[in-house]
């Protein structure tokens, strides 16, 4: 199940919405959801990945697609701005997928 976690940018003070854990609506609607988060080429590559391989890599994607989002969010100034406990839990879930995947990057 998701869970939401504020963000706000460091510098120009926006808030917005970053989440972790399991996708329920990656799910079901594959792409979608990052399309509508403004996530366009991730969108539709998930969209032509997900109808080419019979849905496997929607599955696969919903246990990664919310902290792949709130990453990037990350990455691009926004720090997390809400409650102690919810913020040490998504620190948790969102940097373990991430050391993880930059481990790759080293090959």
């Amino acid at each position: 199940m998701a869970q939401n976690i504020r963000l706000r940018h460091a510098q120009s003070g926006v808030i917005t919405t970053g989440f972790y854990g399991f996708s329920w609506t990656t799910l079901f609607f594959s792409g979608f959801p990052a399309i509508f988060r403004g996530d366009l080429i991730t969108g539709v590559i998930v969209l032509i990945l997900s109808a080419s391989s019979f849905w496997l890599v929607a599955i696969i994607w919903a246990f990664l697609y919310n902290r792949v989002y709130t990453t990037r969010l990350l990455e691009r100034g926004y720090v997390f701005d809400d409650d102690p406990e919810k913020v040490r839990a998504a620190h948790d879930n969102v940097w373990q997928i991430t050391s993880w995947l930059r481990g790759f990057s080293d090959y």
